[in-house]
């Protein structure tokens, strides 16, 4: 704001000012200019040396907004997930875009939209890993924050993200441990194995398969015969299997397994509808991961012979959990894993409740 003033006439001192005082004097204010800068950029910092996300410095998640490129709704994981984590997310006063899809090349386009709609905080799942890294180098330029769950980013981007995962190597060696425990309570050594898998193209399935592989690799008596991709559908889960079991017969397989509950039973109706026995002394051992009440009731049954937690409402929480602790400024670690947890008969009822919410 200008105001007006009078001018008087100076001292005859004040015109003898040296250039040397005049100097000084810039200097002076020069330093307290820059002092300021370096306070906001000390309140506007992204992250530290430590691993810490950095914080938003804003004092909640409250009027905030969020964009979603989550796991489509169709898909039954995401259902339960993106109502947990859109409720807790919207109790607390945040606004959320929803932007889910099961459609690799329609996340792209979906994330593209986001970082056009400028949000405080946009929320991914990677379908596909490869296809994601310039969309989130786009977020990076444009200074919007990035927060990834379950599956990892490419590693070219590893740095840009801030990631709330899935242990999902840990998955794929309970899943090699259920079927290998399994075939050897029938008094199998050997045995021909079926895979049906989650989204190849993302780390989520990727890493799974590097778990799943190694600890199978102990046990070199059982071996994957046919390893398709089943894109976190049930659906198209239950079309693979009745194509495999077409192909192999019931004596070309010993052992399947699906990456999901909700694909793992569509593997048990497959067997069956060939008239393949499954479970009990000699019938072909199924297992699942992404524990859910089916698979819960099919463990119990003796159908599913196990199954690994990371169920969705858990993750769910600890990500809502997450974007909460973020703008509240507790600037939590950049990376979190969450844990998970082998499920056979022997322990199911430990696992029931937190695995039947969906």
């Amino acid at each position: 704001m200008v105001r007006s003033h009078i001018v008087h006439p100076l001292p005859a001192s004040v015109h003898t000012l040296t250039a040397s005082g005049r100097r000084i004097r810039a200097t002076m204010a020069l330093a307290a200019v820059m002092a300021g800068v370096a306070l906001l950029a000390g309140a506007c910092g992204e992250g530290s040396a430590d691993g810490k996300s950095g914080t938003s410095g804003s004092g909640g998640v409250k009027g905030k907004t969020i964009n979603f490129v989550g796991y489509g709704k169709d898909n039954p994981w995401g259902a339960y997930f993106n109502t947990v984590f859109i409720g807790k997310l919207e109790s607390a006063g945040a606004k959320v875009v929803d932007l889910t899809t099961m459609d690799p090349g329609t996340a792209v386009t979906n994330f593209n939209q986001a970082i056009s709609n400028k949000p405080d905080l946009i929320v991914a799942a990677l379908l596909d890993t490869s296809s994601m890294v310039v969309p989130i180098k786009k977020a990076k330029q444009a200074n919007i924050p990035v927060l990834v769950y379950d599956g990892r980013p490419d590693p070219s981007v590893d740095g840009d993200v801030m990631q709330v995962l899935s242990d999902s190597e840990a998955l794929g060696i309970a899943a090699a441990q259920n079927l290998v425990e399994g075939l050897k309570a029938q008094g199998k050594e050997s045995g021909n194995l079926i895979v049906i898998t989650g989204t190849k193209s993302g780390f989520a399935a990727q890493d799974r398969m590097k778990g799943f592989d190694a600890e199978l690799a102990k046990t070199p008596g059982y071996k994957v015969i046919d390893n398709q991709d089943g894109n976190w559908d049930p659906t198209l889960s239950g079309k693979i299997a009745t194509q495999l079991f077409a192909k192999y017969g019931c004596a070309g397989i010993q052992g399947a397994y699906g990456m999901a509950d909700y694909m793992a039973l569509p593997i048990v109706a497959a067997a069956k509808q060939a008239g393949c026995e499954v479970g009990g002394k000699n019938g072909v051992i199924v297992t699942g991961s992404n524990c859910f009440k089916v698979g819960i009731d099919a463990i119990k049954a003796g159908t599913l012979y196990g199954t690994a937690t990371e169920d969705p409402g858990t993750i769910a929480e600890q990500t809502a959990g997450y974007v909460i602790r973020y703008f509240n400024g507790e600037n939590p670690p950049k990376k979190e894993l969450v844990k998970e947890e082998r499920v056979t008969a022997q322990n199911v009822d430990r696992y029931a409740a937190q695995c039947s919410k969906a």
